[in-house]
């Protein structure tokens, strides 16, 4: 319990003694007023002050009641609020998108290696509000952007991120950011294999990304792919990195030619299918698990990105939506498996909520093909790194 919940129970509890001595201390006067009263045979008038006094006394104790009921559900925000990541009481997650004309923080010629899948700009678009937008929460500031003070900070570190396309999406919006933070400086951009990697070699800082979208072991045997649901053993790479950053969904629910598995195994149980949203589950479940025990907090930072949303029909969408829609439910899946964990080192970085208004982020028509899923660069995950950023300092 923190001492702000610990401070509103003791609160609570002197308010209900004191409430409680004054109730029968009004009471006894109100009843010696209407015996005082009755003797003098005003009848009409005892029942008016009766009436009075009894609505005085119950109004007064619902007001204290509501107070107190007010001050308990604070308490219990704070705590739900810490819990997935927020600083000092205050939500970053709550707020809204304002549109600011210093940004964006980069463009397709401050940022040459941008992925023509992910430059918007260069594939056609002809309006630039959508990269105009900034995450402003209610009750704070986040942090702005410094990419020259990130550099210095994480000189010699290694921050990877691992999962879907994504994470990708985060991890190169990210590698702009630093870059044009010190565009003179020499850069190397790579991939082996599964891993990318960028490093600016002035300050032997890499930011790499790994992927791999269950996050979860999938093995070949004998032809088949099977999908380990309980398995985790592409580790040791990870647990050399200094900040690591975890993502995964949109491959849980692929099908037909799409999907990466044949099979399902869970301990010696081999399932031929399994809804989906509990396959999901099962396998965050699994993360928790392995990376309380093998990742080693006082050494490495570790974050999970939350759920980025997908939207149907985001061709020619102009700017953030009224409403962000339903909770998404492997946002509600995630938080849940997070909350598990014996360790509270992991900090969620819970972009679902804020993404969910931005319908017009998406590449849409232009990526050849109508995508609703990833997003523009710049655009929508340069906010994810700008929490990621204030997570980091705070």
């Amino acid at each position: 319990m923190n001492p702000f919940q610990n401070s509103c129970n003791t609160f609570h509890l002197h308010l209900y003694i004191y409430c409680t001595h004054k109730k029968a201390k009004a009471l006894s006067l109100v009843h010696q007023i209407i015996d005082t009263i009755k003797k003098k045979n005003c009848n009409i008038f005892i029942m008016v002050c009766y009436s009075i006094s009894v609505i005085a006394i119950v109004s007064t104790f619902l007001a204290i009641y509501s107070l107190s009921l007010f001050l308990n559900s604070k308490a219990k925000n704070f705590n739900e609020v810490s819990l997935i990541g927020t600083n000092k009481g205050c939500d970053i997650y709550k707020g809204s998108w304002v549109l600011d004309e210093s940004y964006s923080l980069y463009n397709t010629s401050t940022c040459p290696f941008i992925e023509r899948s992910f430059d918007c700009q260069k594939n056609g678009r002809p309006d630039k509000d959508y990269y105009k937008y900034r995450w402003q929460p209610f009750g704070c500031n986040l942090l702005r952007f410094n990419g020259t003070e990130m550099l210095s900070k994480y000189k010699g570190k290694r921050i990877m991120f691992v999962g879907d396309s994504l994470g990708q999406n985060q991890w190169l919006s990210l590698a702009c950011m630093l870059h044009v933070a010190a565009p003179q400086a020499n850069y190397s951009l790579d991939r082996i294999g599964k891993i990318y990697t960028f490093n600016i070699l002035e300050y032997n800082i890499w930011l790499l990304f790994h992927g791999n979208p269950l996050i979860v072991d999938i093995v070949t045997k004998k032809g088949s792919r099977v999908l380990h649901i309980d398995s985790i053993s592409f580790y040791n790479v990870w647990k050399e990195m200094d900040v690591l950053v975890f993502n995964t969904w949109h491959w849980w629910d692929r099908t037909g030619q799409k999907q990466t598995w044949n099979v399902i195994q869970e301990g010696n149980i081999t399932y031929r299918d399994m809804d989906r949203l509990e396959l999901y589950t099962k396998g965050i479940n699994t993360w928790a698990k392995w990376a309380d025990s093998n990742l080693n907090y006082t050494k490495t930072r570790v974050f999970f990105q939350g759920v980025s949303p997908d939207h149907e029909g985001c061709e020619g969408k102009i700017g953030p939506a009224k409403s962000p829609g339903i909770i998404h439910p492997g946002e509600i899946e995630l938080e849940k498996a997070l909350k598990t964990m014996s360790k509270s080192f992991v900090r969620l970085i819970n972009i679902t909520r804020l993404s969910q208004y931005r319908s017009d982020g998406h590449q849409s028509v232009y990526n050849n093909i109508l995508d609703c899923v990833h997003w523009c660069l710049p655009g929508v995950p340069d906010a994810w790194n700008q929490i990621f950023y204030h997570l980091l300092n705070s």
